[in-house]
């Protein structure tokens, strides 16, 4: 046997091997990116929540750099690889996280707001986080950024801004007012203090803003981030309860002030400055920063009976409605998750009510756990089905051509909020629908 051959036998037949391995790996993942990308098409769950990545084929290399840096990409697949090049494949999955764009070594990745076929409101907004109406800044879920750890950040970056702007003004009861103790107005009211300066924090909930409003135990998906006054946080997957222990326990420590259960009604211009009306006074303040969520109010149902104690519009405890009969209405992901919450609950008798055929807006997972809970008779699902009154121990529905009488001892209504649009036109804040644009 002469050299060549030997040489082919050692290196040649691993080299084919690894080639084969490595062809037999591509189409799998070929197969699973195809397969992914047409179940979302079917659930018509194509549309992103938020800002989420445009890619340009023409500068896309393929290489997977953005696949492997997204952090939801082991529970969901959100991005793949089709025919060499980098796709969005399961867009209601993406979080605007923004780890694909800087993981792209060519920069063929936008982050964007909105498709050409699906608007969505944005202030806008300048690189230091004021809108059009100078002294009023926004950080957060309003302006299009959701994600825990970028909301963190935003609070801190725009209570940094805002120093500036105030340093050189006197006068003013307060140096800013910040509306809304979420991730980024809990931050920027760490920040304002580190800052020394005069500030107050209104929040009409309770600490944690939307993330103190998911089903309990639903997990809170969060990164490392430099958390004001505290430090570094390096929570990754942690549940809700946890989360929000947390916040209360930096809120101790470095003493600053939130005045819960003060919901405010208007802004108006004064001088250089704001006066802030809210439910229980009025605050002059040099800035505002609005840290408020894009839910804004409930959306009702507008039927009679619905003014009872017993309806609420958002599901905090499970627990409370163990034993009872229990109406969700809504066929979004908080209307599924929030029955599923409710279904594991002993003795708790849910229905869930949905005025379409289908829950296209939900993600797959919360749909195939409402048809595993209703195969096994945990779950009563109407589709097809509208609320008509709400009585003191039942609910009347209209099912399709049927009109039926539930017995029923609380309806949670989860069909979303009015985005607070008006609001922000009304105290001069500039909003763009944005389609498809960063």
């Amino acid at each position: 046997m002469n050299d060549s051959v030997i040489t082919l036998v050692i290196y040649g037949i691993p080299l084919l091997g690894l080639l084969g391995y490595y062809r037999k790996s591509r189409s799998r993942k070929l197969e699973a990116t195809i397969s992914a990308r047409k179940a979302a098409e079917e659930a018509g769950l194509l549309e992103p929540a938020s800002l989420h990545p445009l890619v340009d084929h023409t500068i896309c290399i393929g290489c997977g750099s953005c696949i492997s840096a997204c952090p939801e990409q082991p529970h969901h697949h959100v991005l793949g690889l089709i025919r060499d090049k980098a796709h969005l494949v399961s867009p209601s999955d993406c979080i605007g996280h923004g780890a694909c764009k800087t993981a792209c070594p060519v920069n063929a990745i936008t982050l964007v707001f909105g498709t050409e076929t699906r608007g969505v409101d944005i202030p806008l907004l300048g690189s230091n986080f004021e809108t059009s109406q100078p002294g009023i800044f926004i950080a957060g879920e309003l302006g299009g950024m959701g994600l825990i750890r970028n909301a963190i950040e935003q609070g801190r970056q725009a209570m940094d801004s805002i120093r500036e702007v105030v340093k050189k003004q006197s006068g003013y009861e307060y140096d800013v007012v910040i509306v809304g103790a979420g991730p980024s107005g809990f931050s920027a009211t760490l920040a304002a203090k580190g800052h020394g300066l005069k500030y107050l924090t209104l929040e009409q909930d309770t600490l944690g803003g939307t993330v103190a409003h998911y089903p309990r135990g639903k997990l809170v998906m969060t990164a490392p981030v430099n958390l004001p006054l505290y430090g570094k946080v390096k929570f990754r997957d942690t549940s809700k309860e946890e989360l929000l222990e947390f916040w209360q326990q930096v809120e101790a420590k470095t003493g600053v002030t939130i005045n819960y259960s003060e919901r405010v009604e208007d802004i108006t211009p004064d001088g250089k400055g704001f006066v802030v009306t809210s439910s229980r006074g009025q605050y002059r303040a040099r800035a505002v920063l609005l840290s408020i969520g894009r839910r804004g109010t409930p959306r009702t149902l507008g039927v009679p009976g619905e003014d009872q104690n017993k309806v609420i519009y958002r599901l905090i405890d499970p627990e409370q409605f163990k034993g009872k009969n229990v109406l969700v209405v809504g066929g979004g992901d908080s209307a599924l998750e929030a029955a599923l919450s409710l279904s594991e609950q002993p003795g708790t008798r849910v229905t869930i009510s949905y005025r379409s055929e289908a829950f296209s807006r939900a993600k797959q997972r919360n749909r195939e756990g409402v048809e595993n809970a209703k195969n096994a008779r945990r779950m009563l699902v109407l589709m097809s089905s509208q609320v008509k009154s709400i009585g003191e121990n039942h609910v009347l529905m209209q099912h399709n051509e049927r009109e039926l009488k539930i017995p029923n001892d609380a309806v949670i209504v989860c069909a979303g909020g009015i985005l607070p649009t008006p609001f922000l036109k009304k105290v001069g804040v500039q909003v763009e629908a944005k389609f498809g644009t960063a």
